[in-house]
Formats: structure tokens, C-alpha cells, sequence
């Protein structure tokens, strides 16, 4: 059962966090966690905390979405920015200590393949198509920079993923809503469809 110190702790975590003061949300989110370690907010926001401590950009702006999708329904606000989360899959650096890196070797991961790793496939065999279509069924790829998050979306229109693309955009452009990378995107695909038409 959620107490009322636990209700707090929450609130508080939160307050840190929208004060950039990430080591003392953190610690909150942690003693939420210890009362209820089920806590998606909790631990979403620990997450967050951890992403905007390691330098990567854009924990506030997904901080922010989170607090506006939770003011709405907060079950679903959970599952969307777990999601979310779950794409970004960490930093290179944590990544990085999981694997033996090196020129040609290929990357063994128990949740997909880097994005990199996918690209050099897809140069080896000049067929975006067949390659994505064969890691698609059977594993993921793993992005963790923009420049590959975008290079992987023009693939996907150059490649006929439309509907896929279309979908990626709008969850990017919900976080990330004034980007010019992503919204030339957009508008390339619109001037597809209209092609089409």
C-alpha cells in the first residue's frame, strides 16, 4: 500500500529532478523503489535521472512529455516512455563494457545488434530489404545515436517502410518536437504520399 511519505518521497524526486538536481532525485526514486519496487514512475524517473547524469541530451524534454502524458492517463504514460526508454538502451560507454569492440567483429547482444553493425551487413550485402527483414523477425536494432536514428528512418522510406517510419517519427517528433532533422522527414514522407496520390 502507497503511504503518504511514499506519495512525498515521489513528489519530491520529482521536484528534484525539474531542479537538474539529478543525484537527489535519484536517491528518492531509489527509496520509492525500496517501498514499491513495482513503481513504473519511480523507475522511469531513476532512469531519467541516470540518462541526463551520463551528459546524454534530452532527459528533461522526455521528463516533460512523462509529467504531461501523466497528468492525462497515467498507466499509459508509463508503458509510452518505458518504451521509449527501452529504445534508447543506454549510453555507447555502457554498452561499450559489454562487448569486446574491434574492426570486423561482430557484436553478440542478448537484445539485438547496434545499429553499426547493422549498417556494415547492409553494405556487405547491398539489401537494406532482406537484411532488415531477416533481423526484424528474429531480433532488434540497437540505436543509440541520433545521426544513425535518422540514417535508419531515410532507409526505411527509401526501402518502402512508410507506416513503419511514419510511426517512429511520431513517437521522436512527441519528444523531440521541433527537431529539423526529424521534421524534414516528416515532410518528405508527405510529399510521398502526395506523390502517390
Amino acid at each position: 500500500m502507497k503511504t503518504n511519505k511514499y506519495s512525498k518521497t515521489l513528489t519530491l524526486a520529482n521536484e528534484h529532478f525539474l531542479a537538474g538536481q539529478y543525484n537527489d532525485a535519484l536517491r528518492d526514486y531509489s527509496l520509492v523503489l525500496r517501498e514499491d519496487p513495482l513503481s513504473k514512475e519511480a523507475y522511469n524517473g531513476a532512469i531519467l535521472c541516470d540518462i541526463a547524469m551520463s551528459g546524454e541530451g534530452g532527459a528533461e524534454a522526455l521528463f516533460d512529455y512523462y509529467a504531461i502524458l501523466r497528468n492525462e492517463d497515467a498507466e499509459s504514460a508509463d508503458i509510452v516512455i518505458s518504451e521509449i526508454l527501452e529504445t534508447m538502451d543506454g549510453t555507447l560507454e555502457q554498452l561499450a563494457g559489454l562487448f569486446s569492440e574491434g574492426l570486423g567483429q561482430r557484436l553478440e547482444f542478448a537484445d539485438g545488434i547496434m545499429y553499426s553493425e547493422f549498417k556494415e551487413l547492409v553494405l556487405n550485402e547491398n539489401d537494406f530489404k532482406r537484411i532488415f527483414e531477416n533481423i526484424m523477425f528474429s531480433t532488434r536494432v540497437i540505436i543509440t545515436e541520433k545521426e544513425d536514428f535518422v540514417d535508419f528512418l531515410d532507409n526505411l522510406i527509401d526501402n518502402g517502410y512508410k507506416e513503419m517510419a511514419m510511426s517512429y517519427l511520431e513517437s521522436a517528433l512527441g519528444v523531440y518536437p521541433n527537431d529539423t532533422q526529424l521534421r524534414n522527414l516528416l515532410r518528405r514522407l508527405a510529399k510521398g504520399d502526395e506523390l502517390e496520390n
